[in-house]
């Protein structure tokens, strides 16, 4: 795009929009939310970033959100950034791991929220297949 004082070509510049993730764990298992809006299906409890907002505020956020948990002991995982890895934009999340003591219920923009293991895993939306693949790799190296 040209300046239209000076003719000498503007950058533009476009970011990855940053997200929030989080692996609520509730007695050996984790919460998964299926989703109300597009994409459809099975994902990790989370969501935008709001402007003025912590990461770590926007992650408590959507976990009680979205499946009606208060989060505790949480800390961060790993961030996430593939270009694709969500098919509505650039996002780059930040993925935090937490845990809770009582059953999720679904809210906000979550159709269901249930618990989930290793072993019986649903189809899962945007890169969260990875990022649980990781996450179950980092709790055998812990153990």
């Amino acid at each position: 795009m040209l300046c239209p004082h000076c003719h000498q070509e503007i950058q533009t510049y476009r970011n990855p929009v940053p997200t929030v993730d989080i692996i609520i764990e509730i007695e050996g298992a984790i919460v998964l939310i299926k989703r109300k809006n597009p994409p459809h299906g099975w994902a990790l409890p989370g969501g935008f970033v709001d402007y003025g907002e912590s990461y770590e505020t926007a992650a408590q956020r959507e976990a009680k959100e979205e499946t009606g948990l208060v989060v505790k002991n949480m800390h961060q995982f790993r961030t996430y950034s593939a270009p694709n890895r969500d098919p509505r934009q650039h996002t780059a999340s930040t993925v935090f791991i937490a845990q809770a003591d009582t059953p999720p219920t679904a809210g906000d923009d979550a159709a269901e929220a249930a618990l989930f293991n290793e072993e019986n895993l649903p189809h899962l939306v945007f890169d969260h297949a990875l990022i649980l693949s990781d996450y179950f790799a980092f709790k055998k190296e812990k153990s």
